[in-house]
């Protein structure tokens, strides 16, 4: 029996999110499918960790057990053959027994994605949040950092996360302007439901000027005084990667 690391990119527009869900199409679904057509029987894949509805990856990964030894060139094009267009199988790879997606995994790398422009692109609208006003970089980058290290990210989570612990390290924060486009990359140890997207909301609001930026700290401390985070929309948010 082998265990099968895979490693996928996905556009999540139209789906429900990576995990199954009574309500929709998820991405899960589809690879299990997959799967299922390639093996001939019905197969589990745990992840390391759930994407929400319209949210992307580049970087997922998963792993499965399978009785069936195949050459890794047919996990990744045999699955592809399957998969719909928006899917694919970057790489597939055989690992220790032990390892889990999850369980296993030391950090990821989200990566948030602005469109800085009064005028809205049709190519971007699937993968950024348009923002017409102008943004000052400088105070978002001084907020941003207030979020390294490890915090208390009770005030950067939606209703219904089921994290036993909101203690989380955020390793990095950097802000990546080309063109019309700003990238916000974030890097940590493991994030809760919707806290990223939460955490950009923010810093939007900071570079609007609609908040100081010392409100990241007053949220980080428990003052919910200065008012919820703001959660950006779906489309702007990728999964980079996932390092073990």
């Amino acid at each position: 029996m082998a265990r099968i690391k895979l490693t996928i990119e996905y556009d999540g527009t139209d789906y429900v999110g990576w995990q199954v869900q009574p309500n929709g199409v998820s991405i899960q679904q589809r690879v299990e499918l997959a799967l299922e057509q390639l093996l001939g029987e019905s197969v589990r894949v745990h992840s390391s960790g759930r994407t929400d509805a319209g949210v992307h990856a580049k970087g997922m990964v998963c792993h499965l057990t399978s009785e069936r030894e195949l050459p890794l060139s047919a996990w990744r094009e045999g699955l592809n053959r399957f998969l719909p267009a928006t899917i694919v199988v970057r790489s597939a790879e055989i690992v220790a027994d032990d390892f889990h997606a999850r369980f296993s995994a030391k950090g990821k790398r989200y990566r948030y994605s602005l469109l800085c422009d009064e005028i809205r692109s049709p190519l971007q609208r699937h993968a950024c949040w348009q923002i017409r006003q102008s943004l000052d970089i400088a105070a978002m980058k001084s907020a941003a950092e207030k979020f390294v290290g490890e915090h208390n990210f009770s005030a950067f989570r939606t209703t219904g996360c089921s994290a036993e612990t909101t203690h989380r390290q955020i390793f990095s924060i950097e802000l990546i302007a080309t063109d019309n486009l700003l990238h916000i990359d974030v890097c940590g140890s493991g994030f809760l439901k919707n806290m990223v997207r939460m955490m950009v909301g923010t810093l939007v609001e900071i570079g609007r000027g609609k908040r100081p930026a010392e409100d990241v700290s007053q949220l980080l401390n428990g003052n919910s005084a200065v008012g919820p985070a703001l959660t950006a929309p779906a489309q702007g948010l990728c999964l980079m990667e996932v390092w073990y």
